[in-house]
This record gives structure tokens, C-alpha cells and sequence, in this order.
């Protein structure tokens, strides 16, 4: 995985988490469901750039 590739990873994860962190503090069902997916898209992301990584070495 590029150096970039993990910086924006990190920084879509950090928006969800801050996108779900304001969602339950203005109790906004929406918002916090928005950080959640952001937060797993990124995890999925991550996922695949590991497996690609595992393969290349």
C-alpha cells in the first residue's frame, strides 16, 4: 500500500468517525450511519491493499 493510498484511508476514517461522532451528539440517525459506512469503506479498503501487499511479496 502507497503512502498515500494509507493517508487517505486514515483521513476517509477519520471523517466517518467525526461524521458519527457529531451525528449522536445533534442525535442525527442519518449522520452517524454516513460516519459508519465511510468508516467501513475504508476498512475495506485497507483489507485489499493488504491482501495486494501479502501477494506481492
Amino acid at each position: 500500500m502507497s503512502a498515500a493510498d494509507k493517508i487517505k484511508n486514515a483521513a476517509e476514517d477519520l471523517a466517518g468517525k467525526a461524521k458519527e461522532a457529531v451525528g449522536k451528539v445533534t442525535n442525527n440517525d442519518e449522520l452517524v450511519a454516513e460516519g459508519k459506512a465511510d468508516q467501513t469503506k475504508s476498512d475495506v479498503k485497507k483489507a485489499g491493499e493488504n491482501v495486494k501487499d501479502a501477494f506481492k511479496n
